[in-house]
């Protein structure tokens, strides 16, 4: 697991492989990942957007920007925590991803930037 604290909002990272995937002719190595938003902070905040960089050992990069997170943009009073899963497939059998997600404070009704730290994505089999 990796964790990072942004402004006193935690995110918390598990990832785990999936399997592989055959698609147009080319395989696919699927991976999950689990993030926890956990609010430390005093004010109440909003995931607005999202954005990743997710790489592959093949030096492929992929860019992904979006409105919140699997169709939601949770709201978060303090001591409150938002867990989600989603998944991605890369060319290889070994990658990371990293991003940022968009919030806004209530309080002060500024946006800001909650870092997720670059978390490792490998394939067990492809380990030695």
């Amino acid at each position: 697991m990796v964790t990072q604290i942004t402004r006193g909002i935690k995110i918390s990272v598990t990832t785990s492989f999936e399997g592989t995937y055959f698609k147009n002719y080319k395989i696919h190595f699927a991976f999950s990942y689990e993030i926890t938003i956990e609010n430390h902070s005093k004010d109440s905040v909003q995931l607005i957007t999202r954005h990743w960089e997710i790489f592959d050992s093949l030096n492929n990069l992929e860019v992904v920007d979006g409105e919140g997170v699997i169709g939601k943009k949770p709201v978060l009073k303090p001591g409150e925590s938002h867990t989600y899963n989603s998944g991605c497939l890369l060319s290889s059998p070994f990658g990371a991803m990293r991003g940022h997600f968009n919030m806004v404070n209530f309080t002060s009704t500024r946006n800001f930037k909650v870092i997720v730290p670059t978390f490792k994505l490998s394939a067990p089999f492809a380990l030695n």
